[in-house]
């Protein structure tokens, strides 16, 4: 029998016909189990439709449930069917579809979980974990009851009701196999981004490395920045690095002296190369380069639905130009709608908005703009502030100020390539985006501190010895 694990979709109302592109769609994403729900039509209509999205899941290897009614799960070939305490019982539902089907109950108590265990249920659902909108008459039951439930059966358990990232990411470190939800990805713009955003929350239960990671940027050849500074962070923090070069760059901790580009054509085959055969959970870019590099990267990112970490990475410390002006315009009206997270610094920031950042204030200001051009969230890093490093990050409507103490030293080299490759592999290894950004910020700022003096200019950021103090985090 198939296993209960992994995200849970629970499927509302045909909004405007597109049922079946979004469930294909959250699939696509990482979706494990789909629960077939219709509550307005009877069961006679729902058959075809129902048969429709199980030929869906089972091309992409995903578990077909139908919502309380064992005939319909009959009728349509389902792998199971899902109960509640008003609906018939497990015996009864056993009896119907016998043994090679699953049968699932919706819980509230200890008692009902071990109630619905002895009857022969094949996994639990729990909740409502948090206050919820799609089901107004919900009973909020929260955390400490799942983790009640998880020390009392043996079967697997689902996690329900008001779910996002963060609540994610709690019931998975309670105890739970399964999380479900229903707007936080049937009612998202792009249903495979909302699902592949909740999907990588399980890789913390991996082995190492957790993840994978691809990152798109130029080479540094003195081994602070760029392509190797992100291999040397993904590595560290647990996740597994693969690369696509955008261009070759001699310099040193003194300086850039030469720039070779590499062809958006090759740039791109590179890319391919890696998706079509490792795949990736995140993709970082860093230097880009020239517009159709930018222009082929947003494709790419596109075409995947990748969770994209974009630090736009426009001129280098000792003032070489990393971006080409002509670039700047593709990136705001292509590459920005397809972030996930944008990563600049205060001058960047500049570039992008057209604003004067300089303070705090500013920075929100930037951030909200940053949004509304396209990115699904924000982080300023305010390096360049006077006094301590603050830096904010707009995640969804929420802003979070995260400061950090200045170091004095000029052995910074790589520190915006080091923090935003630090993000996506936090978000690869299992961390929702604000613990991520979080994790990153220490790593980054004890990447700084432990620095050692390394060539006659502005020397690297230490990962080392950052990744020894800050070991791989889970929540």
């Amino acid at each position: 029998m198939k296993t209960i694990e992994g995200l849970y979709l629970i499927t509302d109302h045909n909004r405007d016909g597109q049922l079946k592109r979004r469930v294909k769609a959250a699939l696509k994403g990482g979706t494990r189990i789909v629960q077939y729900r219709d509550k307005s039509r009877p069961a006679s209509e729902q058959v075809d439709e129902a048969r429709d999205l199980r030929e869906l899941c089972h091309k992409f290897g995903a578990i077909f449930l139908v919502n309380d009614d064992p005939e319909l799960a009959l009728a349509c070939e389902a792998d199971g069917v899902h109960i509640g305490q008003g609906d018939s019982t497990i015996a009864e539902a056993r009896k119907r579809l016998g043994h090679d089907r699953i049968i699932g109950m919706s819980t509230r108590t200890v008692e009902q979980a071990l109630k619905a265990e002895m009857q022969g249920a094949d996994y639990v659902a729990v909740g409502s974990m948090f206050p919820t909108e799609t089901k107004q008459d919900a009973v909020v039951v929260g955390i400490e009851t799942l983790n009640k439930v998880r020390r009392a059966v043996k079967i697997p358990l689902v996690a329900i009701g008001g779910i996002d990232s963060n609540g994610a990411s709690e019931a998975l470190d309670a105890g739970a196999d399964a999380i479900a939800v229903i707007s936080a990805v049937m009612g998202a713009a792009s249903p495979e981004v909302a699902a592949r955003e909740l999907s990588l929350l399980f890789n913390r239960r991996k082995p190492l490395p957790q993840g994978r990671v691809l990152t798109v940027a130029g080479s540094d050849s003195g081994g602070g920045a760029g392509i190797q500074a992100d291999i040397k962070t993904i590595t560290l923090l647990g996740g597994y690095a693969t690369s696509a070069i955008t261009a070759l760059t001699a310099q040193n901790t003194r300086g850039v002296s030469g720039i070779h580009p590499v062809t958006a054509d090759f740039v791109g085959e590179q890319i391919k190369a890696v998706l079509t055969d490792i795949g990736s959970d995140t993709i970082k870019t860093g230097m880009l380069f020239s517009p159709e590099i930018v222009a082929m990267v947003a494709q790419a990112i596109r075409r995947h639905s990748l969770i994209a970490v974009v630090d736009p990475v426009m001129i280098a410390k000792g003032g070489a130009p990393l971006l080409q002006q002509e670039a700047v315009e593709i990136l705001k009206v292509e590459l920005l709608p397809e972030t996930y997270l944008l990563t600049p610094n205060l001058p960047e920031a500049e570039a992008l908005t057209g604003l004067p950042v300089a303070t705090e204030k500013d920075m929100e200001q930037a951030a909200r703009k940053l949004q509304e051009m396209g990115a699904r969230n924000v982080l300023i890093k305010g390096g360049h502030l006077k006094g301590d490093a603050v830096d904010l990050l707009l995640a969804g409507d929420t802003l979070h100020r995260l400061p950090a103490q200045r170091i004095a030293t000029e052995n910074t080299h790589g520190t915006g390539c080091t923090f935003s490759a630090a993000i996506a592999t936090y978000l690869t290894c299992g961390l929702p985006l604000v613990a991520a950004v979080r994790a990153a910020k220490t790593f980054i700022t004890n990447a700084i501190t432990t620095n050692t003096a390394i060539g006659s200019g502005h020397g690297p950021v230490n990962h080392y010895q950052a990744a020894r103090k800050e070991p791989i985090q889970k929540s």
